[in-house]
């Protein structure tokens, strides 16, 4: 699933490729993809929109538009963005394509159809009528409010980095990489965490994903970008530890699964 580094990395793409692009029309191949708009009135709001700029809240990718608007847009288990110069045939899976008047095209793929495109009067609006935390990489999400959200959630320490409403970013794929970069254990309560346990995973937290945006690696794909003491290279199947070389355990916390290594992540009781 796409998780901050990803959307960061599309946000970065969308500025490289479309950035001061006219939106000629909005070619929406597949309406249940759209989300609390109909497909006329989405294509009605985009028709002759300059796009200014993206921005990334979270896993929520907002494009920002000329007069007025964002494109909104989440991209569930499989979904991506590509950029077509000229006449290129359109991906696989692609749910609407967006048409540029000097030609160009971006296309928004979507295999499972998981995701959703929509259309937003403000930014600020929508990540409040999404119920969005704050994002982990804004620099005004600081310790303060990390352990705040911390200890306003006795749950497991897994579930509460992957709660979009206490923290926005964080999935189940770098959830397991931040908790091994600070050694603790994925059933750790939250709310119980220690000041200097806190702290480390707060920087933790920052190192990792900023890494793995520097290095181009998203959740799935391309790991093997990634430092060779990451986790992630190594999350699988009979994946072995990248500090002590022990196996990886894997186990269902919150309906999600988590790989960790017992003996670097060593549960408290």
């Amino acid at each position: 699933m796409p998780e901050l580094p990803d959307v960061e990395l599309l946000r970065r793409y969308v500025d490289e490729t479309c950035k001061g692009r006219v939106i000629q029309q909005a070619a929406v191949h597949d309406p249940k993809m759209l989300s609390g708009i109909p497909s006329d009135a989405f294509a009605a709001k985009l028709k002759g929109a300059r796009i200014l700029a993206a921005r990334r809240h979270g896993k929520h990718l907002l494009i920002q538009l000329a007069p007025v608007g964002w494109i909104t847009m989440h991209f569930g288990l499989t979904g991506g963005l590509r950029h077509l110069a000229g006449k290129e045939p359109d991906p696989p899976y692609t749910r609407i394509r967006f048409d540029f008047a000097d030609g160009h095209h971006l296309a928004y793929v979507n295999l499972r159809r998981l995701g959703a495109v929509g259309f937003a009067e403000d930014a600020d609006g929508f990540i409040a009528a999404e119920r969005l935390g704050p994002d982990v990489l804004d620099p005004r999400f600081d310790l303060a409010a990390f352990g705040q959200a911390l200890s306003a959630r006795r749950r497991d320490i897994k579930s509460v980095l992957m709660d979009q409403a206490a923290m926005a970013g964080i999935g189940n794929i770098y959830s397991d990489e931040i908790l091994f970069q600070a050694g603790i254990h994925p059933q750790t309560r939250a709310d119980q965490l220690g000041t200097d346990a806190r702290k480390h995973l707060f920087k933790e937290l920052k190192h990792v994903l900023e890494t793995a945006v520097e290095r181009g690696a998203g959740a799935e794909l391309s790991a093997e970008a990634l430092p060779p003491s990451f986790l992630l290279p190594q999350r699988k199947k009979g994946g072995r530890c990248p500090r002590c070389g022990g196996e990886l355990h894997r186990a269902k916390f919150s309906s999600r699964t988590a790989y960790y290594c017992p003996h670097c992540q060593v549960e408290k009781r």
